[in-house]
């Protein structure tokens, strides 16, 4: 029987998608709520659909053959009308979509969800969070919240608060007052990026980096758990510590905050005015924003 008349399932094409923006079966699983094992059959039903690889795989990571590149791209499409299609004709049966850092969903964003729900019981968002260092819009999102290094000129897109980095340890992690302390305890970061740390000891006459001892995290979210629970000293955004210092959980042993220049920024995809909610949604992120402004300054 013709091919055409037994098409690939909807979901096999999710996991095509999922699988190829995260670079990762592991995450492409996480975000759908499936196990791995779930997802490589997908893959594998596609795969033998069309009768070509889709991947290559090793053991560092996958990518996308010129093949799959081609079935992707149909893949998209394909989603993107369906989705488009669900929107225009019943926009207020589903969530706001937001996707962002997990971090920034956890140290920022998931203590203010009360408030937002107090004053718009009518509206959900539904966040979806990434682990990756640059968080990439999606087509299932209405819009996405990314760090900038600078100010964006585009209209589309809110500034929220200001990059301002601060050390942050337990309240109990004695023996620590001043930068020659410092170094007798381990710096907490993510695995892959020790910017933070180097950009802050510079701007506080602190010792080279190599000078001391290091502990490396996959998460930032892990980073500053393990500061909590005493294992060393991370560095973060002061917006993103805030909660936990005013809960007592996190402390800034010492130094002076650093404002980088950059910024945490929410931009709106372009179908995102489509949705009903978008005007209010934006708007109690606008007054988010305003309030973190006047809390820095």
């Amino acid at each position: 029987m013709d091919k055409l008349r037994h098409v690939p399932s909807l979901h096999a094409m999710q996991a095509l998608v999922e699988v190829a923006e995260s670079g990762s079966f592991t995450q492409a699983a996480h975000t759908l709520c499936l196990t791995q094992s779930a997802v490589s059959r997908k893959i594998q039903q596609l795969e033998t659909h069309f009768g070509v690889a889709l991947f290559a795989r090793n053991s560092r990571n996958v990518r996308l053959t010129p093949l799959g590149e081609q079935v992707l791209g149909s893949a998209r499409h394909i989603l993107e009308h369906l989705r488009a299609l669900e929107d225009r004709l019943s926009p207020q049966k589903r969530p706001f979509r937001i996707r962002m850092h997990v971090s920034l969903a956890v140290r920022w964003l998931l203590p203010k969800l009360s408030d937002f729900y107090l004053g718009h019981p009518d509206i959900a968002l539904s966040i979806e969070t990434v682990a990756t260092e640059v968080v990439e819009p999606s087509n299932d999102s209405d819009a996405y919240i990314l760090y900038l290094s600078e100010p964006s000129s585009d209209p589309a897109c809110l500034a929220l608060f200001e990059e301002a980095l601060v050390p942050v340890c337990a309240p109990g992690l004695g023996g620590l007052s001043s930068m020659d302390d410092l170094v007798r305890f381990a710096l907490l970061h993510r695995s892959a990026d020790q910017q933070a740390w180097i950009a802050w000891l510079s701007a506080n006459h602190g010792k080279p980096l190599a000078t001391y001892r290091h502990i490396p995290f996959n998460l930032d979210e892990l980073a500053l758990d393990a500061a909590a629970r005493g294992l060393g000293v991370a560095v973060t955004d002061m917006t993103l510590a805030e909660e936990s210092i005013q809960r007592g959980v996190l402390v800034i042993p010492f130094g002076e905050a650093l404002k980088t220049g950059g910024n945490y920024s929410l931009c709106l995809q372009s179908s995102a005015t489509a949705h009903p909610a978008c005007s209010r949604v934006l708007q109690w992120f606008a007054e988010q924003a305003g309030q973190g402004a006047s809390k820095i300054l």
